[in-house]
């Protein structure tokens, strides 16, 4: 149980400190509107990072994503008995991350009273620069396949300053390969969060688009198998 228990928090930890980074450069009157995707991007590595950090140090392997989970598993690099457990953790996590964001941001929300003033779906979910579901779907893939593989790289990413790594890898990826759909790499990273931003009473909020959803699940899990076939071939 500490070992969900810790992906839980971990989990929570990076939404909390992703999706307040989207909500910080789009609601209005926040004083981080309008920064740029390297801000973006860098935010977001850390994010990972320090959710890395506390859910290894309290007993997980850190994972904080089903795909990995999914991947690891499926290859003998995770227990398949604790699968269940660590994504119903993540997801749960990402859920009462997404929550914590709504309620700080809560003035923001009803300041901001239309999409051109900040206040959409991508605060909490990703999106495609330009909307094509199949290109998205591997654009998600392909971010994710170099996410996980270099992440296999790296041995234990809980150890030491690795999940610091983690964080630098992830802000590269972004760089190289977010700027089309806004790099999920992770189900429970934009499955939760867009639920909530669905059904949890945010002043002014538009569409949660779920039609969309599917992508960032889908894309994600496909790529994290790949990149953990190729290493198990080539290791």
């Amino acid at each position: 149980m500490q070992e969900y228990i810790a992906e839980f928090i971990g989990t929570m930890v990076l939404i909390v400190l992703g999706i307040g980074l989207g909500a910080s450069v789009n609601l209005k009157n926040a004083y981080a509107k309008g920064a740029n995707w390297l801000y973006i991007c860098f935010g977001w590595g850390l994010a990972v990072a320090f959710g890395v950090y506390v859910s290894g140090f309290m007993g997980s392997e850190a994972h904080l994503n089903p795909a990995i989970t999914i991947a690891f598993s499926a290859f003998g690099l995770f227990a398949k008995e604790k699968v269940f457990g660590y994504i119903i953790a993540q997801f749960l996590g990402a859920f009462v991350g997404a929550v914590i964001v709504a309620i700080h941001f809560y003035p923001h929300f009803k300041e901001s009273k239309t999409e051109e003033e900040g206040n959409h779906v991508g605060i909490f979910g990703s999106g495609p620069a330009i909307p094509n579901k199949l290109f998205n779907f591997l654009s998600e893939m392909i971010a994710t396949f170099f996410f996980v593989f270099i992440l296999l790289n790296l041995g234990n990413f809980t150890e030491g300053l690795k999940p610091l790594i983690v964080g630098l890898v992830i802000t590269s990826v972004g760089l190289a390969l977010g700027s089309t759909t806004g790099y999920a790499l992770n189900p429970c990273r934009d499955f939760s969060p867009r639920l909530v931003y669905a059904i949890l009473p945010i002043p002014n909020k538009s569409d949660a688009k779920m039609s969309y959803a599917w992508v960032p699940i889908l894309g994600p899990i496909v790529g994290a198998f790949l990149a953990t076939l190729l290493f198990t071939i080539v290791v």
